[in-house]
Parts: structure tokens; C-alpha cells; sequence
């Protein structure tokens, strides 16, 4: 029976970082050289912030397409008070309010933001990773600010990564170069970096190699999943948070043979052939290419290096980095015209679709996700689109860690939908559900961040718990705490996972959606052996 809970509207504080009086600079001695940062008041709380610290040194020139090596060091005070600049992107989501100026290919840098008081190097940590898609993203949007979480006694911090063909091309030269033999991967080794720099570093800043929490969103996700099964990230953290993404099918990487031969196909289609061209290029020229050569999407790869086999074989095998796991999804991760190519979400429209899209399996498909009407084919095509998009492979995840890991696992649902924008478009209407990425602004406290809603007292009753929730594995390993809902770790009951429902009126429930998750499990296994 689900445990239906009343929001008591108790803690509905506004979150307003202003500049705070003290003289002095912060500062903070790191392997590289000594920082200065900026002080700060949150909710009452004297911060300290680091910005733009270089966690290894710029992969520029020769060092395009190579491992990160580690940072140069300085003489003298390096001033920390500026975000560093955005890894090359092309603006592909226009959710994305970047706080750093200007972008370049020298952007391995990372933030910090950490209580004042801060002495021992004894805090939890945070390391979060920023979604979108493995090609755009930066460690200074407004809804990643660590400010928040750092007034919850955590040492947060937020990486900068490579992207796109910078940080995830593959070449038949760079493997043949490699001591691993390996190509691709750039940007997450990148990632792993930044958790190496964590660990000699972070208690400089108050912070507990030992109680790191690695964490993100979509791809940000995906790449806690990837950690989870590579051996290069061994002993880097303890805890892992996903919130919506796994490297795990339909999302999984295909091998580095597909990812050169991929890279082929682009480098002959801009008629630079060899990796020296390649290397050859400004920056700006290369962005460009895949501005019109926009078929082609780089991203993770089974390179050899961070990844030897497929994180989900890594999971079956049990061989993954064994830590407690919290993680989830949202209730509308993808929308029914991404599938029909904006044709009329009728009966007759998605059942074409599945037809197509499964071919023998269609009616399988059509048995958990229905179409005996135009209004339920709408729900069905919304769920699968939902499903096919990211919560599939993050149910996957959640499903391998509880069955063959030892460490426990809780799993969230996300259900709560943005309010209406402050300035209303003519005819334009909420979401019916939580989007793709809606959760951010809630789990890291940063709802004042986003001024685009008009945030209700349910929405900042729905951010206080999520972020409790986050704030009390990060620090625990256990996200229940006093005065929340609880919630159990993922058990079997009543035929199916318990799972916790986080919007306006948090519960417990056996999820629903087990079965409809264990076909297109089924379904999707079905179509890889007959590709083999």
C-alpha cells in the first residue's frame, strides 16, 4: 500500500547568494600552486567558492585526442573567482544559462564551492557531471550551482569536460599511438581527471577523498554508470547518484571498431583524412564541420582504456565498483511526436509505429504499452518514447546493481511537473509531466536560479525533499533523515520493485511499471541476437 504524505510548507526559503564583507580572500593550497577564491552568503551560510581551477593541462595541439595530462603548476597566488572557459560546443538546447565567458578548447577546469568554517578535511563530497548528450554542457549552468548543497555541510563540485568529436573521436592513428591501444573517451577520461584531482586536492578545500559522491544528469548520468564499470575509476568515490541515463541498452556504446570506423566517414566527408589534418584545425574549424556534417554524433565508446567491455556485462559479471547507488528517472523523458515524426498521435498512427519500429514483437510491445483508443495510444506513445529515450537503460541499471551488487540501491520516479512560465506564450500549457532534465533545479536546491517558471509553494516543497533526500546519501549513504518521507531501498514486493514517487506528495510504491520494463527488456535482447 502506497504512504501518501502532506507537504507541511515549513522550509520555503529563498535560496540568494549575495558577495559577503569579509576582506580577505579565501584561500586554498593544491598540488598545482596556491588559489585564491571569493567569499559568499547562502541562505545565512558563509561559503567559500573556487572557480576556473585547472584540473589538467589544456588538450590543445598535440595534446588534442590524448588523455589529459596533468596540469602545469604556477607561481605565486592564481586568482579562482571566474568560471574557465566552456569546452567547444555548438548551442544545441536553449535550457542551458552558462555563467563562463566565452568557449575554447583549453576548458579542463572545475569549480569548488565549500563551507567557510571548513577545517580537517573531513566533509562529504560532490562531484557533479553536466548532461547534454556528450556535446554540450559546462560546469558553470545555474541549475549545477554547488552553492545550495555547500550550506548542507558539502563540498560540492561541478567538472568541465570535452564534448563532441574534441572529446569522443575515435581514428585508427590514435589507437595504433596509444600504449592501450585505445581511442575515444576523451571526455570521460577527462571526468576521471577531475576525480584523481579530487582525491589529492579536496581536503585543501574541508573536503573527504574518502566520502565522494560522484553524480549527473542525462549524459552526466550515463557517465556514472560508465565510472561505475570502468577500472580506471577505482577507489575515486564511494557513492553514485543518476538521475536519468545509463550506458546500458538501448543506450549502449557500441565498440571502437564502429566508433573509428564513424570517424573515418566524417574525417573523408570534410576532406581531412588523416589524424594530422585532423589535428590541424582551429578549433573553430573543426566545430564547424560538425555544425554541417550533422549527421554524424560522437560519443562513448567501448575504447579499450575506460571501457574494455560493456558497462551492462560489467553489471551481469558483477565486476562494477561496488557502492551504494541512487538513481531514477522522470515520468515524461520523451514525447510521443519524436517517434511519429509529428504525425497525429492517433491509435491508428502509433501502432504503425510499433509495427514498424519491432516487427515480430510489436504485439509484445503493444500488450504493456496499448493503443485501444487515441487518448490511451497518446499515454503509450508518450511512455515508450519516455522508456526508448533514457528511463529503459537507467531501469536496467537499477535492476543489474540490485540483482548482483551487495551495496544498496534506492529508486526514485521524478513526477513533478514545471509550473507555468512567468511570461506565458499565448496557448502555451505546462508540461503534463516532468520533462527530461525538469528535476535539476529541485535536487540541487537552485529553483531561484531558473527564472523562467513561476515556482509554487509545491514546487519548493518538492525541491526540499529531493534535495534532503540528496543531500542525506551524500553525507549518509542512506537517503532518509528526519522529517522526510521514507524511503526504502529497492526490495521485492507485491510482484514487483519498490520505488519512491518525488513530486508534491512524496510515497512509497511497488513500481508499476516493472512489466512493461521487463518486456522491452526482453524485446530489445531479442533484436540483438538477431543482429549478431
Amino acid at each position: 500500500m502506497a504512504k501518501a504524505w502532506i507537504p507541511l510548507g515549513l522550509f520555503l526559503v529563498l535560496a540568494v547568494t549575495v558577495t559577503d564583507s569579509r576582506a580577505a580572500s579565501p584561500t586554498a593550497a593544491t598540488a598545482s600552486g596556491q588559489l585564491a577564491g571569493k567569499s559568499a552568503t547562502v541562505e545565512g551560510v558563509a561559503l567559500d567558492e573556487f572557480l576556473g581551477i585547472p584540473f589538467a593541462a589544456p588538450p590543445v595541439g598535440a595534446l588534442r585526442w590524448k588523455p589529459p595530462q596533468p596540469a602545469p603548476a604556477w607561481q605565486g597566488v592564481r586568482q579562482a573567482q571566474a568560471f574557465g572557459a566552456q569546452c567547444m560546443q555548438l548551442g544545441l538546447y536553449d535550457d542551458m544559462m552558462f555563467r563562463s565567458k566565452g568557449m575554447a578548447e583549453d576548458c579542463l577546469f572545475l569549480n569548488v564551492w565549500a563551507p567557510a568554517a571548513h577545517t580537517g578535511g573531513k566533509l562529504p563530497v560532490l562531484v557533479y557531471f553536466y548532461g547534454g548528450g556528450f556535446n554540450a554542457g559546462d560546469g558553470s549552468e545555474k541549475r549545477y550551482d554547488g552553492a545550495s548543497m555547500a550550506t548542507r555541510g558539502i563540498v560540492t563540485v561541478t567538472v568541465n569536460y570535452r564534448l563532441g568529436v574534441f572529446g569522443f573521436l575515435a581514428h585508427p592513428a590514435l589507437t595504433a599511438e596509444s600504449p592501450e591501444h585505445a581511442s575515444g573517451n576523451y571526455g570521460l577520461l577527462d571526468q576521471t581527471a577531475a576525480l584523481q584531482w579530487v582525491k589529492a586536492n579536496i581536503a585543501a578545500f574541508g573536503g573527504d577523498p574518502a566520502q565522494v559522491t560522484i553524480a549527473g544528469e542525462s549524459a552526466g548520468s550515463m557517465s556514472v554508470s560508465g565510472h561505475m564499470a570502468s577500472k580506471l575509476s577505482r577507489g575515486l568515490f564511494a557513492r553514485a547518484i543518476g538521475e536519468s541515463g545509463a550506458m546500458f541498452a538501448p543506450l549502449a556504446p557500441p565498440d571502437r571498431a564502429a566508433g573509428e570506423a564513424l570517424t573515418e566517414l566524417f574525417a573523408t566527408a570534410i576532406g581531412k583524412p588523416s589524424i594530422a589534418e585532423l589535428r590541424a584545425m582551429s578549433a573553430k574549424e573543426l566545430l564547424e564541420a560538425t555544425r554541417i556534417q550533422k549527421n554524424f554524433h560522437f560519443g562513448p565508446i567501448i575504447d579499450g582504456r575506460f571501457l574494455t567491455q560493456s558497462p551492462e556485462k560489467t553489471f551481469q559479471t558483477h565486476q562494477q565498483t561496488d557502492v551504494p547507488l541512487l538513481l531514477g528517472s522522470n515520468s515524461q523523458e520523451g514525447a510521443c511526436a519524436e517517434l511519429l515524426n509529428d504525425s497525429p498521435p492517433s491509435a491508428k498512427n502509433y501502432r504503425q509505429y510499433v509495427t514498424s519500429r519491432f516487427g515480430a514483437s510489436a504485439g509484445k510491445v503493444l500488450a504493456q504499452y496499448p493503443a485501444n483508443s487515441d487518448a490511451q495510444a497518446l499515454q503509450s506513445c508518450t511512455d515508450l518514447a519516455t522508456d526508448l529515450h533514457i528511463a529503459h537503460s537507467t531501469w536496467r541499471w537499477m535492476a543489474w546493481q540490485h540483482r548482483n551488487g551487495k551495496a544498496p540501491v534506492w529508486f526514485y520516479y521524478y513526477a513533478q511537473p514545471r509550473p507555468a512560465t512567468r511570461k506565458p506564450v499565448p496557448g502555451q500549457r505546462p508540461d503534463a509531466g516532468a520533462v527530461h532534465s525538469a528535476e535539476i533545479e529541485y535536487a540541487l536546491g537552485n529553483l531561484d536560479g531558473n527564472l523562467v517558471y513561476a515556482w509554487t509553494d509545491a514546487d519548493r516543497t518538492t525541491s526540499h525533499v529531493m534535495q534532503s533526500y540528496f543531500a542525506n546519501f551524500i553525507i549518509h549513504g542512506d537517503p532518509n533523515g528526519k522529517g522526510l518521507p521514507a524511503w526504502p531501498a529497492v526490495a521485492e514486493q507485491g510482484g514487483g520493485l519498490l520505488r519512491q514517487t518525488i513530486d508534491a506528495h512524496t510515497r512509497t510504491e511497488v513500481d508499476p511499471h516493472s512489466a512493461r520494463h521487463a518486456a522491452l527488456q526482453s524485446v530489445i535482447e531479442e533484436e540483438a541476437k538477431s543482429e549478431q
